[in-house]
This record gives structure tokens, C-alpha cells and sequence, in this order.
């Protein structure tokens, strides 16, 4: 701020004369100022901020310039205050630039007598001082006039800045990072990791700071039909997780979740489910179909349809050719998205093979290969390689896919999974700007055997609906990573199912028959809906199913004749008559698939019985569990379908069917739920 805008602030004030008690001490006050102006300093000290002529303390008329009007004084008090915590705000803002390694400080020992300051620091000092005192003299100076309103605000707003730069907190040291294997499960995101300890990071600029504008497709909940004029529905599958975690976090910050945020889903496909195995990997699934009351709408049926993937013997696992894409923008300065990067992707150094190769691509305001192919027997230089990022600058997400795909093509492995692992919060703005040539980039290097999975970290500008684009059309999954706990499950429990397909291209058809359901809803799966037509086309792309991936789908139907519908009938169309012979099938349903080395699909059939057999009380347990997971998200995107449903119904449906819950997952989201039912109440 200048001399001229601090005149402006006062030019509509009219000269209040101060009283002579208030004179007398704004006399004192400035004869202190005077004499510690021209007290002999020791060396080091700086001039004033505002140069005065020092050879004659009385100006041409003989006067003392100490004799200055309130209001001079209070802007050059206030002027030198602004030019201090411009001079300091400015060494502070000097940040680190990306991908070079911090400078390690020495650590003074206990009882080690402190070093003497550096001239610069002193100088820094002492104008703090200097500023103090003006500060004051003006401060006399006020309490004898009654001060616009807006000369007070400025003034404010100067001794809170230096306030804060006062007690600004001393940069602590941050511990070595462990190897992989050691880290544990309850481990928090801390600050990036190094061989030696660095500086703890440095808060991220005002322009990074998360500003609550996650980003989510708006989707409509899937709609009722009828079975007499649309009676076969077509989805791909959907093995996708990034809701559930991303609704989690959302809750344990006391918050309810945006609507677009709950994919009803991936909140189902979160859980494994104790479906039965396949016999082998030339049938890699094997599906479950099972049909109870619905606890929300009496009358009405659940159709559940649970698929469990082959699970590959960690001997059978084929190689991998995998390359890193991390985000290292500015918007990835946060404990939650970079070090969490870091860490997650050493838990998954740990699962891989020595044959396997790791590559690291990093993208900014501009791509850069951090890493060549490496063994991953390498881990140390691997792990060194991660240890050296940190975050600064715009995002180059199009030019850093560009690169990583580059570098997986000049290291491509035949019969191997080559795959590219993007790490970002999907804030993209520079690079390949176009949504669809990006998508199209990905579809192409898809057709050529490389594949694409996306991470996702952080809230406040996270891009969920490009990162779900971009995982569909790579033929790989999505996630969201909120914890450590997260990245272990999803990169080291589940590391057969993240990277190792088994299916690809899988899809669902289910024709209902006229003669036993009236209507039927499919529960999610709105992002994955496909034409009827789509489902023997092998031209159109689906969803892949990962080893020991299971997969579930639910419709609610409603039984022909029953009264729970939600449609009238016709009043101009005729209703057609009804198929014979096959009143005791609810449907029909088909499972499309290919093998990850073939072209041409496979099918797999079996009609769904009216009267099945009774369910085991294994299978009861699981059916019941993602039903109260299915109610519970219906309840998170408004409730719609779900009647007079509770938080309270779907708390008690999971917690008396959580079964043997190895990992504390399902007691997870019970407390999920009930933090949602208090934040309901609030609302």
C-alpha cells in the first residue's frame, strides 16, 4: 500500500482538535520516537523504512517535525508497519521447486547454546521493533480522536498481519521414512519421506488451498419399468470402489455426503461377499442368483446377483510392466494427496515380483520421467526415486498420460499385465484439454494391451467424474485412497484384483418374464447402462472383472399381480399376452464375457426360479448384509424408493449380519451409518 492510497482513506475526515492531555502524551510519545531514532545503533541495523534527513531534527520555519498532525501520523505509522510485513511475507513465500530434494538443516542437540542470530535475521528484528514503536506513537495519538471507521479497520489488519508472522511456528523435523514392508496399517499421512531427515513440509500456497469444489456427474437414480414394454435391462459390470471411500471420509468429518457422490454400486462392490468360487480359470466366474423380500417395500422382491472371480495362486501371477503417473502439482501440496502417494505406492512395491519393472512419470507445469523401467527387486532406488518429489506447480495431467504410456511402450511385456497407475485429486487443467481426446487417447493405447487404473487423493477440487471417464475407457478401476489403511487394502490385500484381470468386456442381461413381474428398478449402475443391442456386439466395451473380484447387482421387482407397483396400466395400449410355459421363472439371465488373451466373447446362462432353493444361512448372512449396504445408499441419495426405510432399519439389518469380518470393514460401516443419522438430524 502507498503514501498516495493511505491520503485517499482520509480524505472525506474532518480535523478533530485532541484535547491537551492527549497532546501532552503524543508530545512524550514522540520525543521517545525522536530520541531512539538518532540513538546510536549497534552494527547491522538498518536505516528507517521511511528515510528521513537526520543533519537538523527542525525543519525551514524552525518547527519540530515531531509536530505533525494525527493524521499523518497515523499513515506513516501504518505505512512502515505494511512495508514490514511486505518485506518478511515476502521470504516467506519463497517455496521449493518440484522434483529437487529439500536441504537438510542441522539439528541442535539438547543443551547446545544456541548459535548467534544471522545479520539478516537481526535486521528483521529490529525492524519489527522500529514498526512496534511507530505503531505506538500513532496509537497515542488516536485515543484523542475519535478515528474513521475505515482508518481503523486498515490498522487492525496491519498489527494482525504481524501478529500471525510473530508467532509463526518453528519448522519442526520430519522422521525417516521405513521400507514398505514395514509400514504400518495405522500409519498416517505424514510429510514426505526421506533417507534423511528434511524439513516438515512447508503449508501450500493460498491458490492450492482445498475450496470445497469436488466435482461429480449428476446422474438420476435409475427409474422404474415396465416389464410389458421394456422387459430386458443391459448393464456392464462395475468393480469400481472410489464411493464408498470417498462417502466415508465425507461422514468422519461429520458431513453428508453430496448426492452425486453415492454410486449405489460401488458402494455394494466395496464389501467382498463370501460368494461361491468358480471350478476354474477357463470359467473365470462362477454367478449366484438369489431372491428375497424387500425391507423397504412390502410385497416387492430383491433379484440379487452375486459374481466371484477366479482367484489366481500367487504363483500363477503373470508379470507386470507397471508405470507410476503421479501428480505432483501444486494441488497436490496436502498431507492427504502427495505423501499419501508416496507412501501407497511403496505398499504396492511390496507385492510385486523381482521380474516385474516400475517406471515413474511425474507431471506439473510440465511432464518429466523420474524413473526409468526398473526391476522391482530395485526397491531402494525406487523408493528413493518417490522420496525425492514434492509438489509445486499447474497440472499437466494430458502431457504426463502422453509420457507414461510412452515409457509403457518401449518396456512392453508380451502375455504380462502392462499397465499405467495414474495417482492424482484429477484437478487437470493444462495438457490434453479435451475430455474426448483424452478418453480417445486411452481407448487406443487400451486396443494395444495397455491399461490404465486411476487413484484418486484429497478432497476440495477433486475431479471424480474425468477419473471415472478415464478408468471405464483404460479398462481399469477406480479408487479413491482417503487413509494408509485404504492404500492396504487396495494395493496389497486386493493386489491380485486391482492389477490382474481375469475377464474383460463383462456384461449383464436380464430379460423379465411378463407372467411373474409387473416392474423392476435396477439399484445403481446408471453410469453403465447399456442398449440392448450392445450386449452381443464384442465391438463394445465393458467392464473387467480382477482376480477374486466379486461383483453384485440387485434389482427390486415387483411380483405380476401384487399391489406394490408404482405404474398404471395402459389406457390406449393393449397388454400383450404373457409367454406359457415358463410361470415358474422370474428371468432369464446372460453373462457375456471374453478371456484377457482372446477377441470373441463367451456365454453363460441360468434362469432365475420362482421357488428357489432355500438359502443357506452362509448365503442369507451376505444377501442380507448388501442389502442393508444397497438401503443404506439409497437413504445417503434422498430416500426416494426406499419408503419408510431408517438409518436406524439399516443399521440393525448390518450389524446382525456382519459375519466373520476379518479385516473390521462391515463394523466400519455400521459406524458409518450411524455418524450419517447424526448428521441427518443436524441438517
Amino acid at each position: 500500500m502507498t503514501d498516495d492510497d493511505l491520503k485517499s482513506l482520509f480524505e472525506g475526515v474532518d480535523r478533530i482538535e485532541p484535547g491537551e492531555e492527549a497532546r501532552a502524551r503524543a508530545r512524550q510519545a514522540a520525543l521517545a520516537a525522536f530520541a531512539g531514532k538518532n540513538a546510536q545503533v549497534p552494527q547491522g541495523n538498518v536505516t528507517p523504512l521511511r528515510p528521513t534527513p537526520s543533519s537538523n531534527p527542525l525543519d525551514g520555519n524552525g518547527r519540530s517535525r515531531m509536530n505533525m498532525s494525527k493524521r499523518q501520523w497515523l499513515m506513516g505509522g501504518a505505512a512502515s508497519a505494511a512495508v514490514v510485513v511486505l518485506a518478511v511475507s515476502v521470504v516467506m513465500k519463497i517455496g521449493n521447486p518440484p522434483f529437487e530434494p529439500r536441504s537438510v538443516l542441522p539439528v541442535a542437540s539438547e543443551g547446545t547454546a544456541p548459535k548467534p542470530a544471522p545479520p539478516e535475521e537481526a535486521r528483521r528484528d529490529q525492524q519489527a521493533q522500529l514498526a512496534k514503536r511507530q505503531a505506538e506513537n500513532a496509537a497515542a495519538e488516536r485515543e484523542a480522536v475519535a478515528g474513521p471507521a475505515k482508518g481503523q479497520a486498515m490498522a487492525d489488519s496491519v498489527s494482525q498481519e504481524m501478529s500471525s508472522v510473530a508467532s509463526a511456528p518453528t519448522p519442526t523435523i520430519a522422521q525417516p521414512r521405513p521400507s514398505a514392508p514395514q509400514v504400518s496399517r495405522k500409519m498416517v499421512a505424514a510429510a514426505p519421506p526421506s533417507s534423511a531427515p528434511v524439513l516438515a513440509e512447508v503449508s501450500p500456497p493460498a491458490q492450492y488451498q482445498e475450496v470445497g469444489h469436488d466435482r461429480f456427474e449428476a446422474v438420476d437414480s435409475s427409474p422404474v419399468k415396465s416389464v410389458a414394454t421394456e422387459p430386458v435391462s443391459t448393464f456392464s459390470v462395475d468393480v469400481d470402489t472410489a464411493s464408498y471411500s470417498f462417502v466415508r471420509r465425507q461422514l468422519n468429518q461429520g458431513v453428508l455426503p453430496q448426492k452425486d457422490a453415492v454410486r449405489l454400486e460401488e458402494m455394494l462392490n466395496y464389501f467382498d461377499y463370501d460368494y461361491p468360487l468358480p471350478d476354474s480359470r477357463e470359467t473365470p466366474f462362477k454367478a449366484t442368483v438369489t431372491v428375497t423380500d424387500s425391507p423397504w417395500k412390502p410385497g416387492n422382491k430383491l433379484l440379487h446377483i452375486g459374481i466371484r472371480g477366479y482367484e489366481l495362486p500367487r504363483a500363477q501371477h503373470p508379470a507386470s510392466n507397471l508405470v507410476f503417473l503421479l501428480d505432483v502439482s501444486g494441488s497436490m501440496n496436502s498431507p492427504d494427496k502427495l505423501p499419501l502417494v508416496k507412501q501407497s505406492m511403496g505398499l504396492l512395491l511390496s507385492q510385486l515380483q523381482p521380474s516385474d519393472t516400475v517406471s515413474i512419470v511425474v507431471y506439473a507445469g510440465a511432464a518429466g520421467t523420474v524413473l526409468e523401467p526398473t526391476p522391482a527387486n530395485e526397491k531402494q532406488k525406487i523408493l528413493a526415486a518417490l522420496d525425492r518429489l514434492s509438489a509445486g506447480g499447474s497440472t499437466a495431467g494430458g502431457e504426463g498420460i502422453q509420457l507414461a504410456y510412452q515409457l509403457a511402450r518401449s518396456s512392453f511385456k508380451k502375455d504380462a499385465v502392462n499397465r499405467v497407475i495414474l495417482a492424482t485429486d484429477g484437478d487437470f487443467n493444462v495438457g490434453i484439454t479435451s475430455n474426448a481426446e483424452l478418453q480417445g487417447f486411452i481407448e487406443r493405447q487400451r486396443d494395444e494391451g495397455i491399461y490404465l487404473s486411476v487413484l484418486g487423493f484429497g478432497q476440495g477440487n477433486y475431479h471424480d467424474q474425468l477419473m471415472q471417464a478415464l478408468a471405464q475407457n483404460g479398462n481399469g478401476v477406480a479408487a479413491y485412497i482417503d487413509t494408509l489403511g485404504e492404500a492396504q487394502k487396495l494395493l496389497v490385500d486386493e493386489a491380485s484384483s486391482t492389477l490382474f484381470p481375469i475377464a474383460k468386456d463383462v456384461k449383464l442381461q436380464l430379460e423379465f418374464n411378463p407372467q411373474t413381474v409387473s416392474e423392476y428398478r435396477l439399484l445403481g449402475y446408471e453410469t453403465r447402462a447399456l442398449k440392448q443391442e450392445d450386449f452381443n456386439n464384442d465391438k463394445v466395451d465393458a467392464g473387467d472383472i480382477g482376480a477374486g473380484h466379486r461383483v453384485t447387482a440387485i434389482y427390486e421387482i415387483t411380483p405380476a399381480g401384487a399391489a406394490s407397483g408404482l405404474l398404471e396400466p395402459s389406457r390406449y395400449q393393449p397388454q400383450q399376452p404373457a409367454a406359457v410355459g415358463h410361470a415358474s421363472e422370474y428371468g432369464f439371465l446372460k453373462i457375456r464375457y471374453k478371456l484377457p488373451e482372446e477377441s470373441s466373447s463367451r456365454l453363460i446362462t441360468t434362469p432365475i426360479p420362482v421357488d428357489g432353493a432355500e438359502l443357506s444361512a452362509r448365503m442369507a448372512r451376505e444377501t442380507a448384509f448388501a442389502t442393508a449396504v444397497a438401503g443404506f445408499a439409497e437413504l445417503l441419495k434422498g430416500g426416494q424408493y426406499s419408503g419408510n426405510w431408517s438409518y436406524q432399519d439399516a443399521i440393525k439389518l448390518a450389524n446382525s449380519n456382519k459375519g466373520e469380518d476379518l479385516y473390521g470393514y462391515r463394523s466400519e460401516f455400521v459406524q458409518l451409518m450411524r455418524k450419517a443419522e447424526v448428521a441427518a438430524a443436524m441438517k
